[in-house]
């Protein structure tokens, strides 16, 4: 099974601005998140962006950059293009992985390949982990799914699922946003309009539930938790000072 790894890297960030280029503890946040997914089994690692400042430190660090369309709404819609320009095969498996992600496990990164190399009624892998505490459940930031007997998302939701989700609850998980895709699946994805459950939850996953496409579903097999991405001063600063004391 071999795969691929695409980065999608946007400058513009109404929390973060220039958040892929952001130092932590001495290199940028794109390099980090690079980093992790070269540690990966993956056979290529690309940078997907529509910045000339991202291509230029990209390439320095020794990274391969495809220059994308700057009218993309989503990483999705950034990967298959990466995927078109490399005319990689509709079978082909990519791992979208978030470049706000500098602390990634590799691990994670092949497992999701692996899944979906697995399982080829899926046209997407994803992974979750047990949900840990009321307040991630009562968090809309921490997004929920909920799986069927099979092990495919059943629904995503910022709100708490099932109804009366606790820590004790069987099916109540935290997604951990990185996606294992099929380029064929990509490829449908970007003709489809945003669905309403979509729009109403913004969560593009469920452009695809909608659409009839089995999501994989498994619970990540790291040894640690693996933290979300950084979208806050807060969140930065801790990766920084976790970085540091490393």
């Amino acid at each position: 099974m071999t795969f691929s790894v695409v980065i999608p890297a946007r400058y513009a960030a109404s929390r973060l601005p220039g958040k892929p280029l952001l130092d932590i503890a001495g290199k940028p946040m794109i390099q980090r998140t690079f980093e992790q997914a070269q540690a990966s089994a993956a056979t290529a690692v690309y940078i997907a962006t529509d910045d000339e400042r991202i291509k230029t430190v990209a390439e320095g660090f020794g990274a391969r950059v495809c220059m994308t369309s700057a009218e993309h709404r989503s990483g999705t819609d950034r990967l298959q293009e990466v995927a078109a320009q490399l005319r990689l095969e509709d079978q082909h498996i990519v791992v979208n992985v978030q470049a706000d992600e500098p602390l990634i496990p590799p691990e994670a990164i092949d497992q999701v390949a692996n899944i979906l190399a697995a399982n080829a009624d899926a046209g997407i892998a994803t992974l979750c982990e047990t949900i840990s505490s009321q307040e991630q459940i009562d968090n809309p930031n921490v997004v929920k799914v909920v799986i069927d007997n099979q092990g495919n998302a059943l629904y995503f939701s910022r709100s708490a699922i099932p109804w009366q989700g606790s820590v004790s609850a069987r099916n109540c998980f935290r997604h951990i946003g990185i996606y294992a895709y099929r380029v064929s699946t990509l490829n449908q994805f970007v003709q489809w309009a945003p669905s309403e459950l979509e729009v109403q939850e913004k969560l593009e996953q469920l452009r695809v539930l909608s659409n009839g496409v089995k999501v994989r579903v498994q619970l990540a097999l790291c040894e640690q938790a693996i933290p979300p991405g950084v979208d806050t001063e807060h969140e930065l600063e801790a990766v920084r000072s976790f970085l540091a004391e490393t």
